[in-house]
């Protein structure tokens, strides 16, 4: 009988991480009773699984970069690595630029770890999309991770508004030109 309680577990676990998600993504300052009501669990609950704001913020940023980086291998097989690399960058500056209330609820300390934690998943799948690129000769051999990570800065750093957006897309499209064999 144990393994259904911890089947139910994670199920629990798994929709206080999607709700906490979509409530913080739209008000950064979603209480935790909001949470786990939405979550359709009791606070304790909620707290078994994290026992703080912050555990929980970082268990959601820890779950939606994993996601991104876990998408890579489908991205390479839907188009060509180019088409990959920019359909990624763009969904993570769609990230970046809607989780800054997550980074802004996190303790420096922490906000420092989880960063150093993501960081090399994030250039690992980079990476392998530079890789495939080269490969097939539609990526140019020779491409940093990190060059390539710190040169798509730009695109979630423009203002979120519709010129900023916008503006973002024009320079994706440069980058992502500057890569190209």
């Amino acid at each position: 009988m144990p393994e259904p309680q911890r089947s139910h577990a994670k199920l629990n676990r798994a929709r206080i991480l999607e709700v906490a998600r979509d409530l913080l993504t739209a008000d950064g300052d979603a209480s935790l009773n909001s949470i786990a009501k939405q979550a359709g669990i009791g606070p304790g609950t909620l707290y078994r699984h994290f026992p703080n704001r912050e555990a929980l913020v970082l268990a959601v940023y820890r779950t939606e970069v994993q996601r991104l980086v876990d998408w890579v291998p489908e991205l390479l097989k839907e188009g060509t690595p180019l088409a990959a690399l920019r359909t990624w960058f763009h969904r993570l500056a769609e990230h970046i630029r809607i989780k800054r209330g997550l980074g802004d609820a996190l303790s420096a300390a922490n906000h420092a770890t989880v960063t150093n934690e993501t960081y090399g998943p994030v250039i690992e799948a980079i990476a392998l999309m530079l890789r495939a690129g080269e490969e097939n000769g539609t990526i140019r051999p020779g491409l940093d991770p990190d060059d390539v990570l710190m040169a798509m800065g730009c695109v979630w750093r423009t203002p979120h508004t519709p010129e900023g957006l916008a503006q973002s897309e024009r320079l994706l499209d440069l980058v992502i030109q500057g890569f190209k064999a």
